[in-house]
């Protein structure tokens, strides 16, 4: 069986928890009631009408495409015009 004094400490363990608890609760509470004035206010509030959505303007379509021009064949060489002619 338990001596007073175990008893007594287990009391006090008790009581501490207790008091811990109550204090969490009462922080709690508060914290309550300020979210509801808040919402209060929130509700009671004048609301601003959403203004209407603007359309996004139209997307403009791509440019066609151009055909890749046809390759050009290679001009021909000019001939040398320093050349000699030998006599």
């Amino acid at each position: 069986m338990a001596t007073a004094k175990q008893i007594q400490y287990r009391l006090g363990q008790a009581k501490k928890k207790l008091t811990k608890v109550n204090k969490e609760l009462t922080a709690a509470k508060n914290n309550i009631k300020k979210l509801e004035n808040q919402l209060k206010k929130a509700k009671a509030a004048p609301k601003k009408k959403a203004a209407p959505k603007k359309k996004a303007a139209p997307k403009r379509k791509a440019a066609p495409k151009r055909k890749a021009a046809p390759k050009r064949k290679a001009a021909p060489k000019k001939k040398a015009a320093a050349r000699k002619k030998k006599k």
